[in-house]
């Protein structure tokens, strides 16, 4: 069984990642584009419809909550989804060699790094080496977060500014404002429900 088509508008790419998260949700996944005949097309070459900017967790990967295949996707993660010199080049790699229409950035509930992001702002938590790093990439998206919410609604209300603030960043690159200048590319953020295994689209 093969994929999706990869002449898709950014539109009809989010679409099709939706109706692929509701199989998922309901629990009758196709999981597409994994024939042997599949595989053999795609050792010539890649088209993906869609880039999938995500967290390394490991509860949320991407092919299978989208009940996508090989070739149908391509996938980027690290923990926090935050945006540093490599995933750059490699969301760049996307845009300029594979032509997709559609970038996701995908966070989730219940994000560790975000979670320890506003630890650290709270009660001023102190981590060393490249963990702390992590942790300052995500605390420049926790400014409008309200410190009178409860701790929960303080995580919810952070996990969506970081998606946001990432999403502000892949758009604000040079080769973003390009892209999104002659209509080249949508980029969008989304919210991973845990218990419920559906993508929520954030309002732009």
């Amino acid at each position: 069984m093969t994929g999706v088509s990869r002449t898709l508008t950014p539109a009809e790419a989010w679409t099709a990642l939706r109706a692929g998260n509701e199989r998922f949700v309901r629990g009758e996944m196709e999981h597409p584009s994994q024939g042997v005949d599949h595989r053999a097309e795609l050792s010539v070459a890649q088209h993906p419809f869609a880039v999938i900017f995500g967290c390394s967790d490991s509860r949320v990967a991407a092919e299978i909550i989208f009940d996508q295949g090989l070739g149908d996707v391509f996938v980027v993660r690290v923990a926090g989804n935050v945006v540093g010199t490599e995933i750059l080049g490699s969301l760049g790699y996307a845009l300029e060699y594979l032509a997709t229409p559609l970038f996701v950035v995908l966070g989730h509930e219940g994000c560790g790094a975000v979670q320890a992001a506003l630890a650290k702002r709270r009660a001023g938590a102190i981590t060393h080496g490249p963990l702390a790093e992590l942790i300052d990439a995500v605390s420049p998206a926790l400014d409008d977060v309200d410190p009178h919410e409860s701790t929960a609604a303080q995580m919810r209300q952070a996990v969506e500014a970081n998606v946001r603030h990432t999403v502000r960043r892949l758009a604000d690159t040079p080769a973003g404002r390009d892209a999104l200048a002659r209509d080249r590319i949508q980029v969008v953020g989304a919210i991973y429900e845990l218990a419920t295994g559906r993508v929520r689209l954030l309002a732009e």
